[in-house]
């Protein structure tokens, strides 16, 4: 980048502890969640007129393994295009050379909630199944690219008012063909799979978690979810295909193509601080060179039905499925589960 652009571009602001430099398109900024990963802050995109999450990489270079989640983060989430999974709007660094670059922001979509909220109100099975529907979606086309999240918790689930849901977080995920013992501490306890408490090899559906349900079809649903041995656990297929959720199944989202990883050393490579500093160098210029007037080419059809402007207020006849009073705090949940602070309002009722 030239000297003009990034001074013509960017501008500084504090927040909290940290400095955002952003581009200038970013305003508003606002605070909204925090983790070991990074800081979240909302903000008004003036380019494309809507409300975007402006998340800032903590540390990326600290050591090789921020640096090689990072990298890992940000190759994922370039790959994976579907309604179920949070879209990668933009990325960029304020820094104008190799040399000088310390910083990543990635840009995505903000959305009204994350299941911290969600779980404490009182849904009924229309609106339970529906979530539950896309969280199986979602994780379908992970698992389709051979990609295991690792660390589903509600903090890393995001929902708008109109019941539309998106999985986040993708700073720990592996590629299922990685063979190796997975460290039981990097994941969030208490929503740990039932592999990494023990110690046992991963499978694809190990990532289900628990759920309270009140009529029988959940209750079997939920009991096969929760099966120990990965072998006889239900899989994400037929989960999908049961009757607590088959009624939502549409196979354009049940059975989108699978991301395409372009990385096929993502897992396996390994490299000094610097090396991963060229490589997420690297991505973030590439991401420049398909992007024009602010809007990347190509970007994923589902990145359009997400955000919303500031001004603008779920219509009441928008979905069945609408989930109203929501919080007047938006969010795109960071990588802990203190990410939000219950202070802001859980979800108030639904329609």
């Amino acid at each position: 980048m030239s000297d003009s652009k990034c001074d013509s571009q960017f501008y500084s602001v504090q927040v909290a502890d940290s400095t955002f430099t952003v581009l200038k398109r970013y305003q508003q900024l606002k605070p909204i969640g925090s983790g070991a990963q990074g800081i979240v802050c909302a903000a008004f995109d003036t380019v494309l007129g809507i409300n975007v999450a402006v998340k800032k990489l903590s540390r990326p270079f600290q050591n090789q393994t921020h640096a090689k989640r990072a990298y890992r983060e940000l190759v994922l989430l370039k790959c994976v295009n579907h309604k179920n999974i949070i879209s990668l709007l933009n990325v960029f660094t304020p820094q104008k050379t190799l040399e000088e670059f310390q910083d990543v922001y990635l840009v995505m979509e903000l959305m009204d909630a994350n299941l911290c909220q969600v779980i404490h109100m009182e849904l009924d099975h229309e609106r339970m199944s529906y979530l539950l529907y896309q969280m199986l979606c979602g994780i379908k086309h992970l698992h389709s690219a051979g990609i295991i999240h690792r660390d589903l918790k509600p903090s890393n689930i995001v929902v708008k008012s109109d019941c539309t849901l998106k999985i986040l977080d993708f700073g720990l995920a592996r590629t299922a063909c990685t063979n190796f013992m997975m460290t039981p501490y990097v994941v969030t306890r208490y929503y740990r799979a039932p592999e990494v408490i023990l110690g046992m090899g991963y499978k694809e559906n190990g990532e289900l978690k628990e759920n309270k349900r009140k009529t029988n079809q959940a209750r079997d649903l939920l009991s096969n979810m929760l099966v120990i041995d990965p072998d006889k656990r239900i899989s994400v297929d037929e989960a999908l295909r049961h009757p607590y959720i088959t009624v939502w199944y549409d196979p354009a989202e049940a059975e989108a193509p699978p991301p395409q990883i372009y990385d096929a050393q993502l897992e396996e490579r390994e490299h000094a601080i610097e090396e991963w500093k060229e490589l997420i160098y690297k991505e973030v210029l590439d991401w420049e060179e398909r992007s024009k007037n602010g809007v990347v080419k190509d970007q994923p059809s589902g990145y359009t039905d997400a955000p919303v402007s500031s001004n603008a207020t779920p219509s009441e006849s928008s979905s069945i499925n609408d989930i109203s009073s929501m919080s007047t705090e938006q969010t795109l949940a960071s990588d802990t589960d203190s990410s939000l602070d219950a202070s802001t309002g859980p979800l108030e009722g639904c329609r």
